[in-house]
C-alpha cells in the first residue's frame, strides 16, 4: 500500500518531496489506526440513505441532532439503513457548505456524542474540501500573513486568461482581500465566502487526510467528496476533472484502505454523465459510489412526455467497471435538479422544455457563466413533487377515477399526483445502485417559496425545516399528503430490502415492453433471485403482453397473471419471478 501512496505523492508533488511526505502520511495513519474499530463494509439491497440537514426536524428546547435521533428511531427503523447528515460543522453561508471548522460540530445542532448516538444507522459525512469559509481560522491567519497558511489558498497575480475555467455559478471567480503585505486576489469558485483550498501545497492534503480519518473515528461509513471535480487549479485549463483530482481521490482511497477499508468514498460531480462516471477510476482505485446525476432530469423528462424511450435507452448504457463500485441513485437533494448531466442525452429543445415546465410549476432557474461570456441554465430549483405535478392543477378532493372534474387533464387529484411521484421514486429504487432519498421526497413536501423570499437564494425552495410535532400529526392523518407519500414509499423500500435481486452489485437488463413503461429486470449476484420492475410513466391505462408466466407482486404479495398485463395510470408493479 505504501507503494501506491508514494506513487500518488510523487505524481502530485515530485520525487524530491514524496519520500518525506510518505513518512508523514504513515504517521497520520498509525496515529488513527489505534482508535479505529473494524466494521462491516459490504453493501446489500437493504442499504438506502436518507439525506437531510442536522436541523431538518426541530423541537422546542431540544438540540436538533437529539430530535433527529428520536425521529429516526420512531419512523425510519427498517425503512432506511443509513443517514446522510448534510454539513453539520460551524458555518457562515450556503446552508453549511461554507465550513469554519472541519473538526467541530455546530453547537446549535449538538455535539459529537449526538452524532454517535445515531449508530443504529450507517452514517454519511460531508467532506467539503474544495473550499472553506472566509471566516475560518485558516483563512483569517492567511489574511494576517501567518507563514503556515501562506500557501493554503490560491492567489492570482496580474491578469491571466481565466476564460477557460468552468464555472458552476454566475459569480466572480476571484475575490480581493487586504493583507499586511498588500491586496491579494484569491480563488473563490463558489462564492466570496467560500475560499478554495490549494492542494498544490501538500500540507493541505495531509491536513484533509487527518480530518477524514477523524470522521471515520466518529462513525462515518460513507464520505461524500463535495464539489470534488474542481479541487485542482491550473491556469490555462478548465480547472475541472484534472488528472491531479483523480490522483488525490486515489490517494485518499488507498489511505482509507490501509486503516478503514469499510469506508466508502462517494463523489459529488454535477457534470455530464461520461465525466461523472470517470470517478470510478479503474473500478478498484477511486470512488466506490458515484452520484447518478443524469437520473433526476431524465426521469422528469420521462414523466413530462409520458414516454420511457429516452430513459430506457440511457439506462441500457449504465455499466460498472467492477463489483467494487455502484451508483448512488437519487432524484432530489438539497440542491436543485442539475441540467448539465442531461446535456448530450436530451436535445436542447427538450432541456428548454424542462426549464419552461419548472417555471410554470412555480420553480426557479439558476444560471452559470460560459467561456464566451453568456449564461445558460445550470439547475432547476424546485421540489421534485412540484417538478412532476403542477401545484396549481390540484383539486381539493380525489375523484373515483383519479382525474379532475374538468375532464381534460387540466386539474388533478392528490392521489394522481402522489401516484405519479411514487412511480418516479420506484424507478430510482429499481435501478442498480444504492438509493439516496432526500428528506422532502420521503415525506412528500412541496416547494417552500416563502423561504426563498426570506433568504433570496433559489435553493431554499427545497430546504424547509420541519417541526417534529407537526410532522407527527401529518403522518398520523391518512388523508394528508405526507402520510400518502411516506406509506407508499415505505412499502417500496421494504419490498426492495426483502429481495437480493436489488443488490447494488447485481445485474440489470432494461426491457422494452411498452413505450409508456419503464421496465427493468434485476438479478442478484448469485443469480438466484429475479425481479421485474414495471412503472407506467403516463396518465393513461395501458395493456401489453409478456413472455413471463404467473408470478407474485413483491410489494403486495398478490399473484399476478403475467401473460397479459394492465397498468393503471402511474401504477408500479414489481414482480418476483420464480
Amino acid at each position: 500500500m505504501s507503494d501506491i501512496l508514494l506513487r500518488h505523492l510523487t505524481f502530485l508533488y515530485g520525487k524530491d518531496r514524496s519520500s518525506r511526505l510518505l513518512d508523514r502520511v504513515e504517521w497520520i495513519l498509525s496515529d488513527h489506526r489505534a482508535r479505529l474499530s473494524p466494521r462491516a463494509s459490504g453493501l446489500s439491497q437493504r442499504d438506502s440513505l436518507l439525506i437531510l440537514y442536522g436541523d431538518q426536524i426541530q423541537r422546542a428546547d431540544e438540540k436538533p441532532l437529539q430530535t433527529l435521533k428520536k425521529f429516526c428511531d420512531t419512523y425510519l427503523k427498517d425503512v432506511v439503513s443509513g443517514i446522510h447528515i448534510l454539513p453539520f460543522y460551524p458555518w457562515t453561508s450556503d446552508d453549511g457548505f461554507s465550513v469554519m471548522d472541519y473538526r467541530q460540530i455546530d453547537s446549535t445542532l449538538g455535539d459529537w456524542d449526538d452524532v454517535s448516538s445515531l449508530k443504529n444507522f450507517r452514517l454519511m459525512f460531508d467532506a467539503v474540501i474544495n473550499h472553506i469559509s472566509s471566516k475560518s481560522d485558516w483563512f483569517q491567519k492567511f489574511l494576517q500573513d501567518d507563514p503556515r497558511y501562506k500557501d493554503y489558498f490560491i492567489t492570482v497575480e496580474g491578469e491571466p486568461d481565466l476564460s477557460q475555467v468552468v464555472r458552476p455559478r454566475a459569480l466572480p471567480l476571484l475575490t480581493s482581500f487586504q493583507t499586511p503585505s498588500g491586496e491579494k486576489k484569491v480563488w473563490t469558485t463558489f462564492s466570496a465566502d467560500q475560499i478554495d483550498l490549494n492542494f498544490r501545497n501538500p500540507e493541505v492534503l495531509l491536513e484533509i487526510l487527518d480530518i477524514l480519518l477523524l470522521y471515520v473515528e466518529h462513525g462515518a461509513d460513507f464520505i461524500r467528496l463535495d464539489a470534488i471535480a474542481y479541487l485542482w487549479k491550473e491556469i490555462g485549463t478548465t480547472c475541472i476533472h484534472l488528472p491531479q483530482v483523480h490522483a488525490i481521490i486515489q490517494f485518499l482511497r488507498a489511505a482509507l484502505n490501509e486503516v478503514a477499508p469499510h469506508v466508502h468514498l462517494i463523489t459529488e460531480t454535477n457534470v455530464p454523465h461520461t465525466d461523472n462516471i470517470s470517478y470510478f477510476g479503474d473500478g478498484t482505485n477511486e470512488a466506490q459510489l458515484v452520484y447518478n446525476f443524469a437520473l433526476p432530469p431524465l426521469t422528469l423528462h420521462t414523466f413530462h412526455t409520458g414516454n420511457a424511450h429516452t430513459l430506457s435507452n440511457w439506462a441500457k448504457t449504465l455499466t460498472l467497471p467492477s463489483n467494487q463500485t455502484t451508483f448512488f441513485n437519487f432524484l432530489a437533494s438539497h440542491d436543485g435538479i442539475g441540467l448539465n448531466p442531461a446535456r448530450g442525452i436530451l436535445p436542447a429543445e427538450e432541456i428548454d422544455s424542462l426549464v419552461n415546465k419548472t417555471l410554470a410549476h412555480g420553480g426557479l432557474i439558476s444560471y452559470k457563466h460560459n467561456a464566451d461570456g453568456t449564461q445558460s441554465p445550470y439547475e432547476m430549483n424546485i421540489n421534485y413533487f412540484d417538478a412532476l405535478s403542477d401545484p396549481n392543477a390540484l383539486i381539493p378532493s380525489p375523484s373515483p377515477t383519479g382525474r379532475g372534474v374538468r375532464g381534460e387533464g387540466e386539474r388533478e387529484s392528490l392521489d394522481l399526483q402522489v401516484n405519479r411521484f411514487v412511480a418516479a421514486q420506484a424507478i430510482m429504487l429499481s435501478l442498480i445502485g444504492v438509493p439516496g432519498i432526500y428528506f422532502h421526497s420521503l415525506f412528500g413536501s412541496r416547494g417552500w417559496t416563502e423561504g426563498v423570499k426570506q433568504t433570496g437564494r433559489n435553493r431554499t425552495i427545497n430546504r424547509e425545516k420541519c417541526q417534529f410535532d407537526e410532522l407527527q400529526t401529518q403522518l398520523a392523518d391518512e388523508s394528508s399528503l405526507r402520510f400518502k407519500v411516506f406509506s407508499n414509499y415505505t412499502q417500496l423500500l421494504k419490498a426492495r430490502s426483502s429481495s437480493p435481486a436489488f443488490h447494488p452489485h447485481g445485474t440489470q437488463v432494461v426491457l422494452n415492453l411498452h413505450p409508456s413503461v419503464f421496465a427493468i429486470e434485476r438479478l442478484s449476484p448469485d443469480e438466484k433471485s429475479r425481479v421485474v420492475c414495471m412503472q407506467n410513466v403516463s396518465e393513461k391505462k395501458i395493456s401489453f403482453t409478456t413472455n413471463y408466466k404467473s408470478a407474485k407482486d413483491l410489494v403486495t404479495g398478490h399473484k399476478i397473471q403475467m401473460s397479459n398485463i394492465t397498468l393503471e395510470p402511474y401504477q408500479v408493479l414489481w414482480i418476483k419471478i420464480n
